[in-house]
C-alpha cells in the first residue's frame, strides 16, 4: 500500500534552515507529482509547493518563494523540502501528499517550529 513518511522537522531559530524528507513506498514514485502542504496551529492546511515527475517545481506560494526549494531523488523514492531563512510564520506541521489512481495519500507530518 502507499505509504509516505516525513522527517526532518525540528525547533529552529529565525533565519535558520531545515531540510524535510518524504520517503515513499508502495507505488512507482518516479511517475508521480509530490506536493508539500503545511498546517499552522489553528489554521487550515496550506499548499506550499509541488514537484512534478520531471523534478520541476510547478508552484510555490508567494510567502516561501526564494527561501524554499523542493526536489526529489527518484532512486531513493524520496522528496525533499529545503527551507532556508525560516520565519516564525513558517511554524507548522508539514505533510507530503501524492495522488495515486485518484486517491490522495498523506504522511503523518513532521513538525517545524521557528522560534527564538
Amino acid at each position: 500500500q502507499v505509504q509516505l513518511v516525513e522527517s526532518g522537522g525540528d525547533l529552529v531559530e529565525p533565519g535558520g534552515s531545515l531540510r524535510l524528507s518524504c520517503t515513499a513506498s508502495g507505488f512507482t514514485f518516479k511517475n508521480y507529482q509530490v506536493s508539500w502542504v503545511r498546517q499552522a496551529p489553528g489554521k487550515e492546511r496550506e499548499f506550499v509547493v509541488s514537484v512534478n515527475w520531471k523534478g520541476d517545481n510547478d508552484y510555490y506560494i508567494a510567502s516561501v518563494k526564494g527561501r524554499f526549494t523542493a526536489s526529489r531523488d527518484d532512486a531513493k523514492s524520496t522528496a525533499y523540502l529545503q527551507m532556508n531563512n525560516l520565519e516564525p510564520e513558517d511554524t507548522a506541521v508539514y505533510y507530503c501528499n501524492v495522488v495515486v489512481s485518484g486517491l490522495s495519500y498523506w504522511g503523518q507530518g513532521t513538525r517545524v517550529t521557528v522560534s527564538s
